[in-house]
């Protein structure tokens, strides 16, 4: 399972909140840790 780049939490692929970096999908927990990484992606990666 995916991790969530912000909180660490293991997500699912199935997950609704994902983004698009350098060609591989990003999985997140909820819409909150997605709009922080969307904000500045290369803080997280």
């Amino acid at each position: 399972m995916p991790k969530d780049p912000i909180c660490g939490m293991e997500v699912s692929e199935e997950s609704k909140f994902k983004s698009r970096k350098g060609g591989q999908t990003i999985y997140f927990c909820c819409p909150h840790c997605k709009s922080k990484f969307d904000v500045d992606p290369a803080k997280f990666t």
